[in-house]
């Protein structure tokens, strides 16, 4: 078992920045993916971003909605994962999950039905 503990939301002005944290523990050997997802009542889960480690090279993946604003990083080798939030909109606005799986496909790593684990969200408010 793997546990996930999202930390970092907020309230926040249009424009504003948070940094978003998700601590892993337990099995986490072998873990090489970690995703943000977000979702709205009445939505559906969103990919936001994804870290992945392999071998020799660490890559970074964003849904299209954050690119340019987002970024995504290894903060404790890959036991924590943060979230750096720029120039957030109203929209932005949402429950922010942390998730890993042992089967995530190695370049397709925006599918939830993918990831086994998942924290228990924190909340991010953006006012207009």
């Amino acid at each position: 078992q793997v546990q996930l503990v999202e930390s970092g939301g907020g309230l926040v002005q249009t424009g504003g920045s948070l940094r978003l944290f998700c601590a892993a523990s337990g099995r986490t050997f072998g873990m090489n993916v970690i995703a943000w997802f977000r979702q709205t009542p009445g939505k559906e889960r969103e990919f936001v971003a994804a870290i992945r480690w392999t071998d020799s090279m660490i890559y970074t993946f964003y849904g299209d909605s954050v690119k340019g604003r987002f970024t995504v990083n290894s903060v404790d080798a890959q036991n924590t994962v943060s979230l750096q939030m720029n120039g957030l909109k109203p929209e932005d606005t949402a429950v922010y999950y942390c998730a890993t799986g042992e089967h995530v496909p190695q370049y397709t790593v925006s599918k939830r039905d993918d990831y086994d684990y998942w924290g228990q969200g924190t909340q991010v408010t953006v006012s207009s």
